[in-house]
């Protein structure tokens, strides 16, 4: 028997496989070639009725042969008889399905503990049949989908390629399952930044027909949400993208499917001003509230009246055209009024049609209603914008991660609650991260839980590029929306080792996955090229980077680091069985993990040993510069080559998808600058770390505090090391110093202020003297900040008088306000050299 707990499942034969719980009633999904028969009332909702399809299919894939559905009809008087239905499994919605309703008047069937409840469900045997009988149309569809990934269809089956392997039985042996409450009420993902992956793929590849996203890819986005138990999309809204109203099918698919459409803080009251299909300003003027009013207004006016009868979620305000700051360039006196005026219009709006609310009567202006202070609109809600309380407030992080505010005890009053909008995948300054995922699941539980305790419980959406290969990240974030009591910090870090191991066998993800987010915390791939994007001269091209060959073996250890879990990535694939039934866990495990891994290694090694080339240059050692210069050429070569295989693999399925996406200024995708001297030949140069000897300098063990607060907490999965330390208050030792004074380099993780009023401060003191101040204070797009995201960091440097005398010394660190996290911190008296990050965590140099 395969005994099955989770979602996600190892594909593999065996002769049966068993759903178990403490109190075993066996139901039997098939067997011998037979399959139970799906029962589904026709009048129940549409998304219902398809999901009950899925399911049947979902069978087929398990056992080769797929549960027959039929509707119910008018069958309740049948139902009475307790045998017609025997054997079957029933699926209904409360309140909505007859066939579920007459089980609860009979008595059979308790839904106490769902009736009334969010997206809940229950799922139990009686009278021989497997009923899922859901709360409201979601829950249904949830529960649906919790028996396909308990036989072992993963949600990501088709968007990842994750086979289902064939099982000759299956049984449901749970007697009783009653899903919990969503945490977030709304879960969703937001399709941007498509132009250089889901765009070409879909118009090129999967919908040729019509040549763009359309309705037939937001169908395999639809499902793949309900099977992740998320129930929003903000749908692609780039101009090299038609609009989403501009292909009517597509509403009505995302309907059919029973999601919820959302739109990106740029697109007010569903309307897409990025399209020249939806505002031409040659056409339509100005897009300016002020002096162009009644053309806006008349824009909105009419997508409300073809969308306002559809379930969606309502971005209220403006900015300016796509991205852009307000039009008008007006003051801020004037700004806030104006704004104030929109969101009255447009809630008028909302009530002349009636817009569709599950939780509110009709035209009583409570549709779902977001504010997105994003940008600049941060600053205009901070000076005084009054936002009506029934609005949800989604908080943004700062498009690296970091949550540029939550709400404050007066907010968290607010009837509309608030919510979170957070990126995995970004295009803009100081510079894009459009190509794999790198976001540490510890990062994004940290700011995620952080929302969520100050009231962020109404709406998550997240930024996911063109999906893939952004799968792992959006499958913690969709779990932790879903339960996030489920997490804590340990969890979320080994949440995506865990489900690897589920879909692949029980190899050790853990460790390849923790060197991963490591080093791609220091300095994203997409980084390593050194450039600013929309910067000035000085901070414009592709430079050298920042990491020492010369010095602590900062560079020699990266690259050793990178070729490890390549390495390991590669020996991983090749245990792999190469075919499970006609089936192939190869492809997935290359989208999930080897192809990420490998191309993070590659993308390091085209940058550093371009450096390495110049360094040997200058040193006049030509052939080892040549050397190191057909490396780098090498590693450009290989990236290229891991893009062509990703795209062509399973036949071209997914041709298009992939691609060093250039943004609209990036270099990182180039060759960098090499110089090759021909005639010299070439000289291999050892790059094997070696420890150095040195004196000056010291690191804190940040896992070793002598004393520290019952708050404070070592943190692992984050920061240079891997680890950091959560203040609260927490105390160190150092060895003695031959100075009397040092200079204390302090790398924090760069964190927001909570709220207005809030501070990153943390107080340092050493051997008990007066303390200092660290107080990492920026602002978005000054210099600082840019350089923070850019190397997930801040720097602070504090310069102390200290006893030569004493033979060892304390250093203690108070965070003044909230919980800060210390990453790394050194100890110099004049022997620290320089490098990136400077030396890793091994005590005296």
């Amino acid at each position: 028997m395969l005994l099955l707990f989770t979602a996600g499942l190892l594909p593999m034969k065996t002769d049966s496989i068993t759903v178990m719980a403490a109190t075993a009633q066996r139901f039997c999904i098939a067997k011998d070639g037979k399959t139970a028969t799906i029962v589904v009332d026709q009048q129940d909702w549409p998304g219902v009725v398809r999901a009950a399809g899925d399911l049947g299919d979902d069978v087929r894939k398990v056992c080769g042969t797929a549960s027959p559905v039929v509707s119910s009809g008018t069958a309740s008087p049948v139902v009475s008889s307790g045998t017609a239905y025997k054997g079957s499994i029933l699926i209904g919605t409360i309140g909505k399905s007859r066939l579920i309703d007459r089980l609860i008047r009979q008595k059979k069937l308790d839904v106490r503990e769902v009736c009334g409840r969010w997206e809940s469900f229950v799922i139990d045997v009686v009278d021989g049949s497997l009923v899922v009988a859901g709360s409201d149309k979601r829950g249904t569809i949830y529960g649906i989908y919790e028996i396909s990934r308990r036989i072992g269809v993963s949600p990501w089956y088709w968007w990842a390629d994750v086979p289902v392997g064939h099982q000759a039985e299956v049984y449901w042996n749970d007697a009783r399952f009653v899903s919990q409450e969503p945490t977030v009420r709304y879960r969703g993902i937001f399709i941007n930044d498509e132009d250089w992956g889901l765009k070409p793929w879909s118009s090129q590849n999967y919908e040729k027909d019509l040549g763009d996203i359309g309705p037939k890819t937001y169908a395999r986005v639809c499902e793949l949400l309900l099977r992740l138990r998320a129930n929003m999309l903000a749908p692609a809204m780039h101009s090299c993208t038609g609009a989403f109203y501009s292909h009517p099918e597509s509403k009505v698919v995302c309907d059919s499917f029973g999601i919820v459409i959302t739109t990106s803080h740029c697109e007010p009251l569903l309307l897409n001003n990025a399209a020249k299909s939806e505002w031409d300003s040659k056409r339509d003027g100005d897009w300016n509230y002020k002096t162009n009013r009644d053309i806006i207004w008349k824009k909105w006016d009419d997508r409300l009246g073809e969308a306002s009868q559809y379930e969606n979620i309502y971005t209220v305000a403006m900015r300016g055209v796509h991205d852009a700051g307000l039009r008008g360039n007006l003051p801020m006196e004037e700004r806030v009024p104006l704004i104030e005026q929109v969101i009255k219009d447009q809630r008028d709006l909302l009530r002349k049609h009636k817009a569709y609310s599950p939780l509110a009567p009709e035209g009583t202006g409570e549709a779902p209603q977001i504010f997105v202070p994003y940008k600049e609109t941060m600053d205009i809600y901070e000076n005084g914008l009054r936002v009506p309380d029934d609005i949800t407030l989604a908080w943004v992080d700062d498009n690296y991660g970091y949550m540029k505010r939550v709400s404050s005890p007066e907010e968290q009053q607010r009837s509309g609650r608030s919510g979170v909008y957070y990126h995995l995948s970004y295009l803009g300054a100081p510079h894009d991260y459009l190509w794999l995922n790198t976001t540490p699941p510890v990062l994004m539980y940290e700011e995620l839980k952080k929302a969520y305790d100050t009231g962020a419980d109404r709406y998550w959406l997240l930024n996911v590029g063109d999906i893939k290969p952004m799968e792992l990240g959006i499958q913690t974030f969709m779990d932790m929306a879903w339960n996030i009591h489920d997490f804590s910090f340990e969890k979320a870090r080994t949440h995506q080792a865990e489900y690897l191991c589920q879909l692949f066998g029980n190899d050790s993800y853990q460790a390849l996955l923790d060197t991963y987010y490591r080093l791609a915390w220091s300095r994203k791939p997409e980084f390593m090229g050194w450039e600013y994007e929309w910067d000035d001269k000085a901070h414009t091209g592709l430079k050298p980077t920042e990491y020492s060959f010369t010095n602590y073996a900062e560079a020699q250890q990266r690259l050793a680091d990178y070729q490890r879990i390549s390495d390991e990535a590669e020996r991983m694939a090749s245990c792999l069985p190469a075919d499970i039934d006609g089936r192939t866990l190869r492809p997935s495990f290359f989208e999930l993990v080897q192809f990420s891994v490998q191309a993070a290694c590659q993308m390091n090694r085209k940058f550093l040993m371009a450096q390495l080339n110049q360094e040997m240059l200058a040193q006049g050692r030509t052939a080892e510069a040549n050397w190191a210069a057909r490396q780098s050429q090498a590693a450009y070569d290989s990236i290229n080559a891991l893009n062509r295989r990703y795209n062509e693999q399973l036949d071209g399925k997914w041709r298009g998808m992939m691609d060093l996406a250039p943004g609209l200024c990036a270099l990182y995708q180039k060759m960098p600058e090499v110089t090759y001297t021909e005639g010299i030949g070439e000289q291999p140069v050892s790059l094997t770390p070696k420890p150095e000897a040195a004196a000056g300098c010291y690191v804190i063990n940040l896992e070793k505090p002598v004393s520290k607060s019952r708050d404070a907490l070592l943190v692992n999965g984050l920061g240079y090391d891997g680890q950091v330390m959560q203040l609260g208050d927490a105390t160190y030792t150092f060895p003695a110093v031959d100075r009397d004074q040092i200079e204390v380099t302090v790398y924090t993780v760069p964190f927001w202020p909570l709220y207005q009023g809030k501070s990153t401060a943390i107080s340092i003191s050493v051997d008990g003297g007066t303390a200092q101040v660290f107080d990492n204070r920026f602002k978005e797009y000054d210099r600082t900040w840019k350089d923070q995201v850019m190397r997930n960091g801040a720097t602070g440097r504090l310069r102390f008088t200290v006893d030569k005398q004493k033979v060892s010394h304390t250093i203690r660190f108070t965070a003044n306000d909230g919980s800060q996290m210390l990453q790394r911190v050194i100890i110099d008296w004049g022997g620290l050299k320089k490098s990136y990050i400077g030396p890793e965590k091994k005590g005296v140099f």
